[in-house]
């Protein structure tokens, strides 16, 4: 099959590609990194450089592609971050329709149902809706977790302050999700042979903030770091102190009270919290440490 990857040599792109060229498949890898293209072909793809903001770009680098992966990159601008979301989405749609792609597999997100505090998952909620209109294309939503890699952005916290927390309790189960669980998920939807619009839950394992104190302190040397719940307006001011982006830190602040009200995990739990992915948090507790 010809399939389009896009997302770069990121955390999830880059596996799935490997994966997908090991099958035998004919893969182009999309990617605005000029700079990425000698590995892109190293690996035995082709290369499709350019921005995913550019129509006429994404309508030739999807010509003839049997199934298309498509992801948006978590942050978006420093402004309008979920409607710059939702255009790249647009951007997608239409590029996908000008070529008749059949089958599309989306990055998504657990809380992607919901059209409210769901923080920055509002623009893939956004983008769940113009796919849902694509006719004679199946598309598969993959709505992942919370992704285990956000835990690099706690290390200075834990080495600083010695604590680990967020604006959310310590007893809520949050559904977690490893980039390789996303990858080999992906490579199994793109070569399926399905019809109309589903959705697919990938998460890796179901824990609670305790559990992320616990496990992460006893990987890095601390079995007793204390999960601390942050006020809205903590979590908010110590995301600006780490310089980002103030809109994308107030998108944060609502997802994770989206988390804390059960929004997000809404839909997921009515599906049967399904888990299905094998990295689980004690697994990903050493990679973790190793970047401690």
């Amino acid at each position: 099959m010809k399939i389009i990857v896009t997302g770069s040599l990121g955390n999830t792109a880059k596996p799935l590609a490997k994966q997908l060229i090991a099958e035998g498949h004919d893969i182009t890898v999309v990617s605005s990194s000029e700079a990425k293209k000698a590995e892109i072909e190293s690996l035995g793809a082709k290369a499709a450089i350019g921005s995913i903001t550019d129509i006429n770009f994404l309508v030739k680098a999807f010509e003839g592609a049997d199934a298309v992966f498509t992801m948006t990159p978590p942050i978006m601008g420093e402004t309008n971050i979920v409607e710059n979301t939702a255009e790249a989405g647009k951007n997608y749609a239409e590029a996908i329709r000008k070529n008749n792609v059949k089958k599309v597999v989306m990055l998504s997100s657990v809380g992607a149902d919901s059209p409210v505090e769901n923080g920055p998952i509002k623009g893939l909620h956004h983008i769940e809706e113009i796919y849902n209109e694509l006719e004679n294309t199946s598309v598969t939503f993959l709505r992942a977790g919370y992704f285990y890699i956000n835990f690099f952005n706690d290390i200075p916290l834990i080495k600083n302050a010695g604590i680990i927390g967020g604006n959310y309790p310590e007893n809520i189960n949050i559904p977690l999700t490893h980039p390789t669980d996303i990858a080999k998920a992906a490579a199994e939807e793109l070569v399926k042979n399905t019809e109309g619009k589903n959705v697919r839950y990938v998460v890796s394992d179901l824990r609670t903030p305790s559990d992320f104190a616990k496990v992460l302190g006893t990987a890095t040397g601390n079995p007793e770091l204390p999960w601390v719940e942050f006020t809205d307006e903590q979590s908010f001011d110590g995301m600006v102190q780490a310089d980002l982006p103030q809109e994308m830190a107030e998108l944060y602040v609502e997802m994770g009270r989206g988390m804390k009200t059960g929004v997000i995990q809404k839909d997921f739990i009515e599906q049967g919290s399904p888990v299905d992915g094998e990295i689980k948090l004690e697994d990903f507790a050493k990679e973790f440490a190793s970047k401690f």
